[in-house]
């Protein structure tokens, strides 16, 4: 074995001998053989990617320790929405760094989520606690997006039906959400008008909303009590972006009237990260409950009657309302709204009271200096950051000044720059920064002076109280919080404990060593807006990523700028979109789409300004190619695109992709290709080799960024030549999607060494052990449940689909039963009955060990059993071991057990379980109820407790 194998053999599960066990046990002699019999040969590739060689982990951390080492982390007074802090350590290294936490997925089995589920709680409750809104979600990807989303729900309320095309920014908005916003509106037909909100005349357009920030991105304090009450009299809605540590200090955006809140939680506690991931917010009043985007944590009861947390109102939206739908998100940026919402439990709101008012009067002493050494800084409102109008002396000459001392100032103009501070700003840190002014004026700086006043004016003091819940105040020492994190962490089950088989959603090793440097302060320290000379190492490695990722995919260029799957599939339309425009062609503007497509592809659409016509799938789940046909021909004058995932949703190569493609092309349409299944691809096949345009990447699936319980994520797209020009980020290119230019830039380096340590030879075989352990899996259980799609010679792609409607026709018993037993047994469940109701969906990945391959299978093949003695008549239909899973050790340690099976069936139904035994802490949680009686912020303390 050559060194540079061995990582490769600790990523891939099985052993070469154990795959020989699998390839023989499907009938196979070779995994040659498997690959011909799956992946259609029209579309292989016949030689080997053009990747560096593989690395070993100490000469892939090497390496990419030298490129991060041309990164210089300066001391940063950037601001403009983003703030250095602490991170407190027993939150780094129990949380950020813990398995235990980031291997978790989405969590839609609620019963084994409780941990997280809690902790979001918790998040929802600071947001709703510090801007006075009634409800909040469970995080957003970035403030920017946050932003849009506010516009597009204001667009939903007060536009759309009322005829109103206008929406108002002030130009006291952080430039990258301004940005963001622009870019969102123009697929929208929503008019963006940018301006002084001071000067605003409300009667000369209808807007249907405005967006105002909080305090603005130059620091200033204004009061928009007034402008908000003309707003509302002209029937627009107000969003306030908000800034939560200010929050501490300053009156609420609800107490000021305003409808929605956003902003962005990285102050607390989460690191630049050169741009993410970060956990935004977005909180509204109640009345707008049934239209706030993303995913909302509500309260219900389990079926012994206690409070237990779940995913609320997960069915609206994308899920059910596909092109209805006004938002596409479909994750959070749950790891980061966990640490966010650990930083507030930790310091509670007396330490957060006391950071704020720290750095607020270190602010008011940096004014104060800056007043004697004779700049004409204003008396104006403000909270951390300062204004600095430089007179006759060049922005320029300053900020090159304050780089010699390892500093950077935000350029605001030619002759105005900004200072703002934040957490970790020291007196010591307030005698450089004058020094720095004070060698540009030609004088020399005195003695800092550090008061105990006030700059924010009395009517926007703040006088209600935030985080008065019991959570807030009790883990003040290391050891509670501690012992918190961990109570928590053991509700939750990751892939620390055992296999996550979901379809579709591929969680596979996060290697240790991939995860290391996002923790490194050359990668975590940085700015979004540093200067560029100050960030080589990032660029370095964005520049071979993106090379790395054109490579395995076929395409000529690639933006890393979504920050999510949902993000890239929108990138993509709009490329798309803009590349039509740019031709002339700004009518064409119909979506295909097929029917089994995940419902983030038609909101997708409708958002980036398409019609979606609905494609028809035949009896195998592919696309009907008959119907695309006919649908292409009688859309062509209007045909923009047509959005295909491969291999399909229904876990399978399609024969006809090239035919589908042609079909397009013929038409005048451009294909977009979800990668959602991209594990099924790479070194077997290239989407660009084979037809379509644009293709986004999951880098939190098939490229081993951790799922983070729901996020971080990231979503690049790849294109093919003639869409390079329109990528974001070029010159001519579609504007920002997201708030940073490379998204979530901060756990790239994830990627990049599993490329790196795996190379051309060992991605290839990592896709072949995928499709080998799901055809392997597909084998041992067809038995018992049948197979719902398979390609022309019998084989699976990397994930299978099993039907169970005839079960549930003959004995009651639903594929969420099944889901809810298996956690008796130690796993979580697969995907249920997406993309076929009454299903589950099973990718097994090639990450795990032929021994869990086949605990699972035996797990299942239990189970069959106890649906058979149902059958039978042996067990009843509604009072059985299915219909009350999970058991609790609480249930099953009662002194009474009236079930009519044993005790010891419940809870340790399979050899293996009484060894290694995961208790869900909650029973079946009633999900009807939850929505009924809607409450997303934290329940009564007893829910703790």
């Amino acid at each position: 074995m050559k060194k540079a194998d061995a990582f490769v053999n600790r990523h891939i599960g099985p052993s070469e001998a154990q795959q020989q066990e699998m390839l023989a046990f499907i009938g196979l002699k070779s995994l040659e053989e498997m690959v011909d019999r799956t992946v259609p040969k029209a579309i292989r590739i016949r030689k080997p990617l053009k990747l560096d060689a593989a690395q070993t982990e100490p000469e892939a951390i090497q390496a990419l320790k030298k490129i991060a080492s041309e990164n210089r982390v300066f001391r940063s007074y950037i601001g403009q929405g983003y703030s250095d802090c602490f991170t407190p350590p027993v939150i780094l290294r129990n949380v950020l760094e813990n398995p235990g936490w980031y291997t978790q997925y989405t969590p839609y089995q609620a019963e084994i989520a409780q941990g997280r589920l809690e902790a979001l709680i918790n998040f929802q409750t600071m947001i709703m606690d510090f801007t006075g809104m009634e409800i909040a979600n469970a995080s957003m990807l970035d403030e920017g997006t946050s932003a849009a989303e506010g516009m597009t729900l204001c667009y939903a309320t007060r536009g759309r039906d009322h005829g109103k095309k206008h929406f108002f920014v002030s130009d006291a908005c952080h430039p990258q959400t301004i940005d963001v916003v622009r870019t969102r509106a123009i697929p929208l037909g929503i008019e963006v008008v940018v301006g002084d909100h001071r000067k605003l005349d409300l009667a000369k357009h209808a807007f249907f909303g405005l967006l105002l920030q909080y305090p603005a991105t130059d620091g200033t304090i204004y009061d928009y009590r007034e402008l908000i009450s003309q707003a509302h009299a002209s029937d627009a809605m107000v969003v306030m972006a908000a800034d939560l540590l200010a929050l501490c200090l300053l009156e609420s955006p609800g107490d000021l009237g305003a409808d929605i809140a956003i902003g962005n939680t990285q102050r607390f506690g989460v690191p630049f990260g050169f741009g993410g991931p970060h956990a935004a917010y977005f909180a509204t009043r109640d009345a707008f409950k049934r239209s706030i985007p993303g995913r909302i944590i509500g309260v219900s009861k389990d079926a012994d009657g206690k409070n237990a947390f779940r995913l609320a109102l997960q069915t609206r939206e994308q899920h059910i309302r596909r092109d209805k739908a006004t938002s596409n998100i479909c994750t959070a940026q749950v790891l980061l709204a966990i640490m966010a919402s650990m930083y507030a439990v930790y310091h509670g709101p007396d330490g957060l009271k006391q950071i704020a008012e720290r750095t607020h009067r270190l602010a008011i002493a940096l004014r104060a200096g800056l007043k004697r050494l004779g700049f004409a800084v204003g008396d104006e409102g403000i909270f951390d950051t300062v204004r600095v109008p430089l007179g006759s002396l060049k922005s320029e000459a300053v900020t090159a000044l304050a780089q010699k001392r390892e500093m950077n100032l935000r350029t605001l103009d030619a002759s105005t720059v900004a200072v703002a501070l934040d957490e970790t700003t020291t007196e010591a840190d307030l005698h450089d920064l004058l020094a720095v002014f004070a060698e540009a004026a030609g004088k020399k700086a005195d003695a800092v002076q550090v008061g105990v006043h006030s700059a924010i004016p009395a009517a926007l003091q703040r006088k209600s109280k935030y985080l008065t819940h019991k959570v807030f105040n009790t883990h003040r020492s290391e050891t509670e919080m501690l012992r918190y994190i961990f109570q928590l962490q053991s509700k939750d089950l990751s892939l620390a404990f055992s296999m996550i088989p979901l379809g579709s959603c591929t969680m596979k090793l996060n290697a240790t060593t991939e995860m290391l440097p996002v923790t490194w302060p050359e990668f975590g320290h940085i700015h979004p807006f540093a200067p560029a000379s100050q960030t080589q190492g990032y660029r370095t490695m964005i520049t071979r990523l993106e090379k790395m990722l054109s490579e395995v995919t076929g395409f000529a260029g690639c933006s890393l700028q979504p920050n999510a799957g949902s993000q890239g599939e929108y990138a993509g339309l709009l490329v798309i979109r803009h590349y039509h425009e740019a031709r002339g062609q700004k009518h064409r503007n119909v979506c295909l789409i097929p029917r089994s497509a995940h419902g983030t592809n038609p909101a997708s659409a409708v958002m980036a300004g398409m019609k979606v016509v609905v494609v028809e799938c035949d009896g195998q789940g592919n696309v009907d190619v008959a119907d695309l046909k006919l649908k292409a021909a009688e859309h062509k004058d209007d045909l923009s695109a047509l959005m295909v995932t491969y291999p399909s949703t229904h876990g399978v190569f399609e024969e006809s992709i090239i035919e589908i493609c042609e079909i397009i092309h013929q038409h005048g349409g451009q294909v977009y290709m979800d990668g959602a299944n991209m594990n099924a691809q790479i070194g077997l096949c290239r989407p660009g080799d084979f037809g379509p345009d644009v293709c986004h990447l999951n880098l939190h699936k098939t490229f081993c960024i951790p799922h983070g319980g729901g996020g971080p994520g990231m979503g690049p797209i790849c294109v093919a030549p003639h869409l390079v020009d329109h990528l974001p980020g070029a010159a001519q290119g579609i504007g920002l999607v997201s708030a940073a230019e490379w998204g979530s830039a901060s756990i790239l380096p994830i990627p990049y060494l599993y490329i790196a340590m795996m190379g051309a030879d060992g991605l290839t075989r990592a896709t072949e052990v995928a499709i080998l352990s799901a055809n392997y899996i597909a084998k041992r259980l067809a038995p018992h449940y049948p197979v719902l799609f398979r390609g022309s010679q019998g084989m699976v792609a990397h994930e299978c689909i099993f039907d169970f409607r005839p079960i549930k026709d003959a004995t009651g018993i639903e594929v969420e039963d099944v889901a809810k037993r298996l956690m008796d047994y130690g796993f979580h469940a697969p995907t249920v009955s997406f993309p076929v109701a009454g299903t589950i969906m099973v990718e097994p990945t090639e990450s795990e060990p032929k021994a869990e391959l086949d605990r699972f299978c035996e797990a299942m093949i239990s189970i069959r059993k106890e649906i058979a003695e149902i059958e039978s008549g042996k067990a009843d239909r509604t009072n059985n071991v299915l219909k009350h899973a999970p058991h609790t050790a609480e249930q099953v340690t009662r002194t009474e057990w009236t079930r009519p099976y044993p005790r010891e069936r419940a809870a340790f139904p399979a050899p293996w379980v009484k060894a290694n035994k995961f208790w869900p802490s909650v029973a079946r949680i009633n999900n009807v109820l939850g929505d009924r009686n809607l409450m997303c912020g934290c329940p009564p303390v007893e829910a703790y407790e």
